[in-house]
Formats: C-alpha cells, structure tokens, sequence
C-alpha cells in the first residue's frame, strides 16, 4: 500500500483531505500566504468595503485607506520574501496530492464497483423473489376464489398492485444506492481538484478544468435526456449531411464550398435581427406576428430617402420626394433613425396592452400588423419604392474580395458583420444585464418576479421596445437586398418565430440562449437555401419547414411536462 493512504488512525483514506501529510503541506502553505498574498488581498476588500461605506466620514474612509494601502506595502514585502519558497512547496504539495489521489482513486473506483456488483446481485435476486412471491399468492387466490369472478378479478388485481409496488420500491431503494456509488466515484476527483485549486492558493488549471468539466458531463449524462436535448438537431444534422451527398450526385455541384457557406449567412444576416427581436418576447411567453409588416415598413422608409433621385411612390397623396440635395450620410442616418423609431413605436404600441391590459402578445401583435399593413398599402398602393442608390447599397449590402481559391473567386458578404454586432448586444443585454436577468425572472413565473420586487410592466414594455429597435436595424438593412415595397417580408415573423423554437427558446417561458435563436436562424436559413440548391419545389419546402416546428414545439412541450 502506497505511503499516505493510512489516516491518522490507522484506516484507509476515503478522502486525500484526511491525508496527515497533505493537511501539513496545507497548514505550512496557509502560515506563509497569511501575512503575504492573502493580507494584500484582505487589505484591498478592506479598501473597497470603506470605498462603499456610507456610515463612514470622509476622514475615516481616507484614515482606514491610508491605513491598508500602508498594510499592503508591508505585506508584499512579505509576499516577495516568502515568494520562492512559496512556490516550491505549492509544487511539491500538488505533485504529492496528484500520486495520492491516483491511489485513493483507484481504490475507491474499485470498492465502489464491487458495491455496484453486489447491488445488482441483491436487486435481481430481491425482484426474483417478489416475482416467485407474487405467483404462488396469485395462484393461492385463483384456487381459493374459483367460484366468484367478480370477487376473484378484484383480489388478482389487489395482488398484483402490491407486487407492482413492492417492485418499485425495490427499483428505488437499487437506483438510489446505485447514485450514491456513483457519487462517491465522482466526488473523488472533484475532491482532488478542489485540493489543488486550494494548494494553488484559488488559481485554475485549464486540463483539471476540462477533466472536471468532461467528468461532471460523464457523470450526469443520459441517453433519454441527450435524445430529448439533441434529437431535433442530430435529424437535422443527418438532413444536412444527405443533402452534402446528393449535390453532387444530381448534377448540382458541391454544397459545401465557401461561396455557399457565406450566401447562407449573408441570407441569415437580416432575419438575424428580426430572430433577436423576438426571441425576447418568447422568452415572456408571448410572440409578435407583426414582424413581416415592420420588415415592410423600415423597408420602404429606407428605400425612400435612400432612392437616387425622384421617387416613384406617393404616400397618402404626399410626394413624391427628391432627398438627393441633402448628403448621403445625412440620408442613411435619417433612413436608419425613422426605421428604428417607427419599429419601436408601433411594437411600443402592441406592448402596451400586453403589459398594461395582459392582453396576450398573439393578439396586439395582430393588430399591429394588420394596422402597419393597411397603412402601407393605401399610403403606397402596393408600388415598389424603387432600387437604392448603388454607392451606398454596395457600401452596406456588397462584398469584400477575398481572393480566388479552387479557381473561384471568394468574396465576403458585408451583411454578416451588422449581424454579428447585433448578436454580441443581444447576449450582453441578456447575459450580463440586470434587464436581461429580470426577463428571465418574468418568463419565468410573472407573480413571482412582481413579488420580488421586479416591475413586470417596465420589463414587459422595455422587451416589446428592444424587439422594435432589432425590427428597425433590420428592416433598414432589408432594403439593401431588394427593392423595397409594402409586401416586403411577408412571412418572415413564422421564420423568425420557428428559428426561435428550434433554437430551444420555449413557449413556456422563461428558457432559452441567444445562441439558441442564431443557431436557429443559420439552421432554417441553410435548410431553405440546401433544398432550393437541390431544386426541391419551393411549396414542399414549406412541408419540410412544417414538420420541423412541429417537432420542436413537440419537444419543448415533453421537456415542460417532465419537468413538472
């Protein structure tokens, strides 16, 4: 048996902590890190706590400070002389916690195992015995009950009940021993990483992080629960990799070439935004159905003031505009403003009612919707507002050359770099905000997050308003495609909304990434572009679209109901 792996009291070590060597390397390591590293880290808190005090005077906050900033020099003194041996005997001791947790791992491992052998024994040998039990009862009551039907279903029933829960009660009682085995595995090397980080004065080491990381995955996975996780993505992915075979083999070329790979983000560049947008309020367990006429609306707007020359559209007998005297970067800046202010103010206008009224998102959206579509149609009768200038389309909604690869010339869609700013905010504002925090308390459970403290109404209204902001970058960055019109984006609230969903934003609120919603974009954006690329009828497109909301909403549902 290895040296240190007898306690103090003669017994094998169930843990490296009750190793007596070990504990000494730590009491020597903590004596030298006490008027040194650790004194400089507890004058500094010192300093910050006075900073924030509110009860001290200003001459006692600045007498405490110079106090502690005098503490700290004296302290790094001290952190510098005892700097080498420091070091010396952190190596020393975690080498030596490395070999002994090598060792008390094994053994563990191996006991543990054994338990779990002899765990499995006793359960089969415990189900064989209720199963043998239950049989001889059940033939004892069918004799003894030959002549009454009745009487002899509901006593057969009575039995079999019995046995149905003596075997579920034995399947507790194994599965519960079984995660304590388990656990007592898992704990051990948890345990020696913690000890190392504690050697390490509170310092990470990147492969214990990503063997504890892979350990505690290992250790929580399920194959149900990865299916349920993941199946949705695993379909979608084998679909990918079909369509990546049949390219070439009907005559289409290759899909998997970077062109190809850069027209699907440049094509999921804009329903980024709109994807963004929404996300927020599936989040609150609503939805907005007035994405597409918000697409139309800043759409039209930016097609308008960024048109050269005359334009061709009236709007509400009004025009038609020549803004070409006033300078482009004046124009795009006006563009860009009224796209995102009408967005805000008419998503403004839907979250009012749903903050204030709890009229449910379906509806105000709707109304929203239909009141932008009528707007634009009579204002404009439906007539495209025309191309853009080309200098300033170019700027926003050209290419960069990259260079000729395979004989192929590689350009680069400007499109994706707006999008990807705009991913970055959304995440800061959802991930590293007190909004962002407060949206998930509200999805969550409303009553609750209005307990706690949280205006449900602010957060309500400040989600409807963030979405109007995405819709208006986004509308203004459409017309840079095509020429705009009041049909401009029709459809596109079911593409952003589904994205979403299959992102594993949940209807049920509360649950979901940001990453979720730009996985779902790219995912849908590359479905539509593999099948056109494959020549697939674009109305069965639709049906492939269908069957995988259907799917993911199905899935969302089962995850829900599991968890209730």
């Amino acid at each position: 048996m290895g040296s240190g792996q007898i306690n103090e009291k003669g017994n094998e070590l169930k843990s490296i902590e009750d190793d007596v060597k070990l504990c000494q390397y730590t009491e020597k390591l903590a004596d030298l890190r006490k008027d040194g590293v650790n004194k400089v880290l507890a004058l500094k808190q010192d300093i910050v706590a006075a900073k924030k005090s509110k009860l001290l005077s200003a001459e006692e906050k600045q007498r405490i400070i110079a106090d502690c900033r005098a503490g700290i020099e004296a302290a790094k003194q001290v952190m510098v002389a005892n700097s080498a041996e420091e070091k010396r005997l952190e190596k020393e001791a975690v080498a030596y916690a490395d070999h002994l947790s090598k060792e008390v791992e094994a053994r563990v491992i191996a006991e543990e195992n054994a338990k779990l052998a002899a765990l499995k024994a006793d359960y089969a040998k415990e189900v064989s015995d209720i199963k043998q039990e239950t049989a001889a009862a059940l033939d004892k009551i069918r004799s003894q009950f030959a002549g009454n039907a009745s009487v002899l279903k509901d006593e057969l029933d009575a039995r079999k009940y019995v046995a149905k829960s003596a075997l579920f009660d034995a399947h507790s009682r194994y599965q519960t021993a079984v995660d304590r085995c388990r656990d007592a595995k898992n704990q051990v090397f948890v345990t020696h990483v913690q000890k190392n980080r504690s050697l390490r004065n509170g310092k990470t080491k990147l492969s214990e992080d990503i063997g504890l990381n892979f350990r505690n995955y290992i250790y929580k996975f399920k194959l149900s629960k990865f299916f349920l996780d993941n199946g949705l993505y695993l379909a979608i992915l084998v679909f990918f990799i079909v369509c990546i075979i049949l390219a070439p083999l009907s005559g289409n070329g290759q899909l998997l070439t970077l062109p190809n790979i850069f027209t699907i983000l440049e094509q999921a560049s804009t329903r980024m935004f709109y994807a963004l947008g929404v996300a927020g309020l599936i989040l609150l367990a609503g939805t907005d159905l007035s994405i597409g006429r918000m697409v139309a609306l800043g759409a039209v707007v930016t097609g308008l003031i960024l048109h050269p020359g005359q334009n061709i559209v009236t709007f509400f007998g009004l025009g038609p505009w020549d803004f070409t005297p006033i300078p482009m970067a004046v124009r795009v800046i006006m563009a860009l403003f009224l796209s995102i202010v009408l967005c805000v103010a008419f998503s403004a206008f839907a979250g009012v009612f749903s903050a204030r009224l709890k009229i449910h998102p379906f509806i105000s959206t709707l109304a929203t919707q239909l009141i932008i579509y009528g707007l634009l149609f009579f204002g404009t009768s439906g007539t495209p507002v025309g191309s853009i200038d080309s200098g300033i389309k170019d700027m926003f909604g050209g290419r960069w050359i990259l260079g000729v690869l395979n004989g192929e010339l590689i350009t680069f869609p400007k499109l994706i770099i707006p999008a990807v700013i705009a991913i970055i905010v959304a995440w800061f504002i959802w991930n590293k905000t007190t909004f962002g925090k407060n949206m998930y308390a509200v999805g969550g459970n409303a009553e609750a997050a209005s307990v706690s403290g949280i205006s449900v109404f602010k957060v309500t209204l400040g989600v409807f308003i963030m979405a109007g902001i995405f819709y208006g970058c986004g509308s203004f960055l459409e017309a840079f495609k095509a020429n705009a019109s009041a049909g401009t984006g029709q459809g596109y609230e079911l593409d952003a909304i589904a994205a979403c969903v299959v992102g594993g934003i949940s209807f049920n609120g509360g649950i979901g990434k940001i990453g979720g919603a730009v996985i779902g974009v790219i995912i849908f954006t590359g479905l539509t572009y593999c099948l056109t690329f494959l020549g697939i009828d674009t109305n069965l497109q639709f049906v492939f679209k269908g069957f995988i909301i259907i799917a993911a909403v199905a899935l969302d549902s089962v995850k829900y109901l599991k968890k209730k």
